[in-house]
């Protein structure tokens, strides 16, 4: 399985020539990020917030056989069960072989049923910018807990451009001990890949 971040929190995940696009953003909505244009075989979005939700900007292909299981997780937008920002849906993607859960933009404490359910997991693609999401603290100790083969952090500040209220990246990576700086935007997932923090560099930078 090969998973790609575009930025904020989109990424696509690919196994077996099919390919999901999780959580596109509409154009001009995440400051520094250009626009998203892919294909795919499928869309999934956690919420309908712009800078999640931009269904028009990927081209949908015909045709293609699904390797993945769907499972999906309600959770909140934020800590008070959604009366600030509305509800989040965590998608759980499985080929039969590796098994990512992307956390959309989860703003509360996932209850120990849920966190059962996320048991497990080759890959954990969770927000770590804080104020509109968990925040690095609330990460890591999901991610503690959980204790996936590899946390993908996303939904943080690019160095100095626009969402200031979120935080950076390092917030989150200078509580992890086991940080691997990727180069570029892909990661291949193997059942047998090492543990570790893996942090991409965004493809729509």
């Amino acid at each position: 399985m090969k998973i790609t971040w575009l930025g904020h929190s989109c990424f696509t995940v690919e196994s077996q020539g099919y390919r999901i696009v999780l959580d596109p953003y509409k154009d001009g909505t995440v400051p520094g990020l250009a626009s998203v244009r892919v294909e795919a075989d499928q869309v999934l979005c956690s919420h309908g917030h712009d800078d999640h939700c931009g269904t028009e900007c990927v081209s949908l292909r015909q045709g293609g056989s699904s390797p993945f299981t769907v499972e999906t997780i309600d959770s909140w937008h934020d800590d008070k069960e959604g009366t600030k920002r509305g509800p989040n849906t965590i998608h759980v993607l499985s080929d039969g072989q590796c098994r990512v859960a992307h956390l959309g933009d989860l703003g509360c404490d996932l209850t120990p049923e849920q966190k059962d359910r996320l048991r497990s997991l080759t890959a954990l693609l969770v927000p770590v910018g804080g104020h509109f999401t968990i925040d690095a603290v609330q990460a890591k100790r999901l991610a503690d807990e959980l204790s996936p083969a590899v946390v993908v952090p996303m939904h943080y500040r690019q160095a100095d451009v626009g969402y200031d209220v979120i935080g950076t990246v390092d917030q989150f990576t200078k509580l992890c001990d086991d940080v691997v700086a990727y180069p570029g935007s892909e990661l291949e997932l193997t059942p047998q890949i090492s543990k570790q923090t893996a942090v991409l560099k965004p493809q729509n930078a």
